[in-house]
């Protein structure tokens, strides 16, 4: 109890650390001499809009009150553009609270620009209340869930977005970054003990096979990284220099290394029980015990990573059906080829990580002289 705690505080301490981290990236040239504020929505002129019915262009004009920043209380006009973009666009009513750019020169307002609907405090009381739910079922365990979550978005966002960004290679980065957030979280989980051990190797090869095949299929399919959403508005913004393809290679693993990981743990766990229960079983025992886990686990998680990424494209493919394009045509598609990598990827990384944890698992929780020098490590550490 005592090294988890300690533990506990020298992630959260680490996690301290990462908030403040700089990325280099902070500072956009269009935020320089400006300031975030919310305000609230009092009245809105829409006389300057075209209205085609779908979409509409043009300017709306809202008369705005300031909730936050130095200008809170006064109120003024700020402006919002539509482009004739359903994604984009967004049409204010009073009452409505958005979030606002402010330009100021000497305290005196030069431009409002309203960017978005103001969704922060619904985000947070979201997180707010995810997070008690979990401290609150799980208590210590749940506690220990939250803090890998945060160490998780942490290490995705203050570390490996920005190497991409700088232009290491993202293969590499993306291997790196998954091996230290997959042995924390695990640590988490099992603390320093063999089951942590057995996880995590499983967990890796698994992750490695995936990173692999998403290589040799990228390249086999002709799969530029620009199907990626976004990724054409980055290199237009400054990054042509990055490797597209790279980092699509990397998000395959990535994007797979939950379910990879979820799937190794359970056959940990059960070989774990199982060994416990029955102290002198055989390791060939033991490993057909986590055989048969793993068989029953596979076909759900595959199913898993298939419905994840068949959800995210769901209007894609119902634009296919809607147009009526045959299936051969459908399947050639380089986005659909693009998540097809995804899938067989992600499931072939499932179905690697099964036996291999299985066959670690059985071996080394079955092994007493493993346990008595970890646990002895653990107690000096």
């Amino acid at each position: 109890m005592k090294h988890r705690f300690s533990f506990s505080v020298g992630i959260s301490i680490v996690i301290v650390v990462l908030i403040f981290l700089p990325t280099g990236f902070e500072g956009a040239l269009q935020f320089q001499d400006a300031e975030k504020c919310k305000v609230l929505v009092e009245e809105v002129d829409n006389s300057s809009l075209i209205d085609t019915g779908l979409i509409r262009t043009g300017q709306q004009i809202c008369k705005v009150r300031f909730l936050t920043g130095r200008f809170e209380g006064q109120t003024s006009f700020g402006w919002n553009m539509l482009g004739g973009s359903l994604s984009q666009d967004k049409l204010f009513r009073p009452g409505d609270k958005a979030q606002a750019v402010v330009h100021h020169d000497e305290g005196e307002i030069i431009s409002i620009n309203l960017i978005d609907y103001y969704r922060l405090d619904g985000e947070l009381v979201l997180a707010i209340a995810f997070a008690l739910f979990l401290i609150c079922f799980a208590r210590g365990v749940g506690l220990r869930s939250v803090l890998s979550f945060v160490i998780t978005l942490l290490v995705l966002w203050k570390i490996l977005v920005p190497l991409f960004l700088k232009g290491y290679n993202s293969i590499f980065v993306g291997l790196v970054a998954v091996a230290i957030m997959t042995f924390v979280i695990l640590l988490f989980v099992y603390g320093l003990d063999k089951r942590l051990l057995s996880s995590f190797f499983g967990s890796m090869s698994g992750i490695i096979f995936a990173m692999i095949l998403s290589i040799i299929c990228s390249k086999a399919f002709h799969i530029h990284g620009a199907v990626m959403a976004n990724s054409e508005a980055l290199l237009y913004s400054g990054f042509a220099d990055l490797n597209l393809t790279q980092i699509f290679m990397a998000s395959v693993f990535i994007g797979a290394s939950g379910s990879v990981m979820d799937l190794s743990v359970d056959i940990t766990s059960a070989v774990s029980e199982v060994v416990r229960n029955c102290p002198d079983i055989s390791t060939k025992k033991a490993i057909k015990s986590g055989l048969a886990v793993a068989r029953a686990a596979m076909g759900t998680m595959t199913t898993t990573l298939l419905l994840a990424y068949s959800g995210s494209c769901i209007a894609f493919l119902m634009t296919f059906m809607a147009q009526g394009t045959p299936v051969y045509n459908i399947l050639n598609n380089n986005v659909v080829a693009a998540e097809i990598i995804n899938t067989i990827a992600g499931s072939f990384g499932l179905a690697m990580t099964a036996p291999l944890t299985a066959f670690i698992s059985g071996i080394l929780l079955t092994n007493k002289d493993i346990l008595q020098r970890l646990n002895t490590f653990y107690i000096k550490a």
